[in-house]
């Protein structure tokens, strides 16, 4: 692995990458409580196709971190990624997990001349995602903890005792035997960065999905042009389908939304997977770029 730090629409990103930089570039993209070290156990399993690019997405890590929710609009992310393509000399195949996801297909919707391919794991399309937090249902309950991070004071709560309400945020209800000590250290150290904490929650404060009670469904939602949501290029979504925060109905009608897509499921894994089994992940994607 190498490490660098770009300039991008005149702010500091730091990037991971590993592999041969002569060969097809993936862009991969983190998620929360994360970063661009998160891909560090994939990565080396894709090294004999791509060369692997990992950011610190904006308010995380090493990045640039604005003070204020309103520098975490989706359109400020995607146009921070956009910028690193740019550099990169794309098209590059897109990776995204969690957020890492919204702002992959954010890109491949809204800039889809950047995106050969599309490639997500335990992430969600915002239409499907936002009918599923609505509804009232399953998908709402489990989201619920979204409405204590958007809290103004949920990352002073969550970095108390030593992050101890983070990491039991982080682990909750899922199997997390991947976290060996020194990971959990990584973590530590990234949350601990001065503002960090507030900056990563932000993206949930500047989000306008909206999420219903549990069991009172939301009837008011705002119909979604769905003509500009579309991804036109091929579409792998992987799934672990123990994840306990995204249940397989926050992504029930993605077809679509996605006309060439390929699902795969993996049993026994979870949110976590692509830390869980590595080599499974990875088989996926290179059995799909092979067929």
């Amino acid at each position: 692995m190498t490490t660098e730090t770009v300039d991008l629409n005149g702010h500091p990103f730091f990037l991971r990458r590993w592999g041969d930089p002569a060969l097809p570039k993936l862009l991969m993209l983190h998620g929360f409580p994360e970063h661009g070290g998160a891909w560090a156990d994939l990565a080396p399993y894709l090294g004999e196709r791509f060369h692997c690019i990992a950011p610190d997405q904006r308010g995380y890590g090493r990045s640039w971190a604005p003070a204020g929710v309103e520098n975490y609009a989706a359109s400020a992310l995607v146009s921070d990624m956009a910028a690193l393509i740019g550099c990169l000399g794309g098209p590059v195949t897109v990776m995204g997990h969690d957020w890492g996801a919204a702002v992959a297909y954010g890109l491949a919707m809204f800039k889809p001349e950047l995106v050969d391919r599309l490639i997500i794991a335990n992430g969600v399309h915002p239409v499907p995602f936002q009918r599923a937090m609505a509804s009232g249902g399953a998908q709402s309950e489990a989201s619920s903890y979204i409405t204590f991070l958007r809290r103004p004071d949920s990352h002073e709560v969550l970095a108390e005792d030593g992050f101890a309400r983070m990491k039991q945020l982080f682990m909750a209800k899922m199997d997390t035997g991947w976290l060996t000590e020194e990971k959990t250290q990584e973590y530590l150290t990234e949350w601990a960065r001065p503002g960090r904490l507030e900056t990563m929650i932000h993206w949930y404060r500047a989000s306008p999905l909206r999420l219903a009670e549990p069991g009172v469904p939301l009837g008011d939602l705002p119909d979604l042009p769905k003509e500009r949501l579309q991804v036109h290029c091929p579409h792998l979504l992987i799934w672990g389908l123990e994840d306990s925060a995204l249940l397989p109905e926050s992504t029930e009608g993605l077809e679509e939304f996605a006309a060439d897509l390929t699902r795969v499921e993996l049993p026994g894994l979870n949110h976590w997977l692509i830390h869980q089994a590595p080599d499974q992940v990875a088989r996926a994607i290179l059995d799909w770029l092979d067929r």
